[in-house]
């Protein structure tokens, strides 16, 4: 059994894990993760109307400092195999690439990490030094509604009274290059429906009906033109974009009796989810008037806006990622939502992986080197973190 990233990766890429599926990829870490002496915890969750999900936590060590490395094994679904270079599921390695589902999200990110703290602990001793701890917190449950997954392990590890210190999220954060980027916060969440009254009627007498769809554009137009706010210090502005308008009409001589729009809000820390959804509500009854009826279905969300602000921590990661690239990383919090968004409650979180180009798409493929570079810079922090 080796424990180099590429090994790693490429038995994880072999574990056909798709959400919720896990095919054996928490088997390939608990395997490696028990030998090196970490004491593994499987813990599966449920919910109603949800797949159950195993997750893993691992943890060697008992003292502080604990830094913690989190990522999930969960892959999207590979689309057409036959258009794939190489199986989507065979963690080939051609011309420098390591190819497969999970090669860059983020199968390739945890095995680096795991590879990185194996190496450490062998060159001290088989222990963090000092009192020191390690862990591990890896979900099946990223890619799908992450409602079985690291929002729960995260609460069940506080039940036993697991206290973190810091935390790095594999996630593929960078954008051109490795080390390029560090992901420090993200935007939160909120997804809703507008929901707009009418009168079903037939096409020929307008005058007997209420045609919906004319004022669920105007309430569209309305929304969609003025700016939530024009950003924060940390964030990009907040946008809201709508998704899909649907009115269930498949008649050509009916004014349907109601028109519903999905859209989705990319908010910053200008807003809390109370006061952003006070504001569309508020948008949406002044654009209404007296006349349209109108109202806003909102979805539940667990996707909170969060900030690590610059410290300590993020200047070690900062110095080496900067010793294996000579780049110094922008500090930034674009993209879309992630479970830094459940670990930051627990303590500052941040987010280092690989490069994001191929990650979801046909052929997706990680270059060996990045995979390299990447496990020199986790065990670069390990170094640092610890002395």
């Amino acid at each position: 059994m080796e424990n180099d990233a590429l090994s790693i990766a490429r038995d994880l890429i072999r574990c056909p894990s798709v959400t919720p599926a896990d095919a054996g990829a928490l088997g390939v870490l608990e395997t490696r993760l028990r030998a090196a002496g970490f004491d593994v915890h499987r813990v599966t969750f449920s919910e109603p109307g949800a797949a159950d999900i195993d997750n893993l936590y691992a943890r060697i060590g008992r003292g502080a400092p604990h830094l913690s490395f989190a990522g999930h094994t969960d892959v999207v679904p590979p689309g057409d195999e036959a258009a794939w270079t190489h199986g989507a599921f065979s963690g080939d390695v051609k011309d420098g690439f390591l190819y497969g589902r999970g090669a860059v999200d983020m199968k390739g990110g945890v095995a680096c990490s795991v590879a990185a703290t194996l190496d450490f602990l062998a060159a001290h001793g088989g222990r963090p030094p000092g009192d020191g701890s390690i862990s591990f917190i890896i979900t099946g449950d990223e890619e799908a509604a992450a409602v079985n997954g690291t929002v729960k392990l995260m609460q069940w590890a506080d039940a036993r009274g697991e206290k973190f210190d810091h935390c790095v999220l594999g996630e593929p954060s960078n954008v051109e290059t490795m080390g390029d980027c560090i992901k420090v916060g993200r935007r939160g969440s909120q997804s809703g429906t507008l929901i707009v009254d009418g009168v079903q009627g037939h096409v020929a007498y307008p005058h007997q009906a209420s045609n919906p769809i004319p004022d669920i554009a105007a309430l569209i137009t309305a929304l969609d033109s003025e700016p939530l706010d024009r950003g924060s210090d940390h964030f990009q502005a907040s946008n809201l974009e709508f998704s899909s308008v649907d009115v269930g009409n498949a008649a050509h001589n009916v004014i349907p009796a109601q028109a519903r729009a999905r859209f989705n809000i990319r908010y910053n820390d200008r807003h809390t989810q109370e006061s952003l959804r006070a504001l569309i509500e508020e948008r949406v009854a002044k654009a209404s008037g007296n006349r349209i009826r109108a109202c806003v279905e909102w979805e539940p969300s667990n996707a909170g806006v969060f900030i690590t602000q610059p410290g300590p921590f993020i200047n070690l990661a900062v110095a080496a990622i900067e010793a294996v690239t000579g780049r110094k990383p922008d500090l930034t919090t674009g993209g879309g939502t992630s479970d830094a968004r459940f670990i930051t409650h627990y303590c500052p979180v941040i987010e280092f992986g690989l490069v994001s180009k191929t990650m979801h798409q046909i052929d997706e493929r990680a270059p060996v080197a990045d995979i390299e570079t990447l496990t020199r810079i986790y065990r670069g922090v390990l170094e640092r973190y610890f002395a």
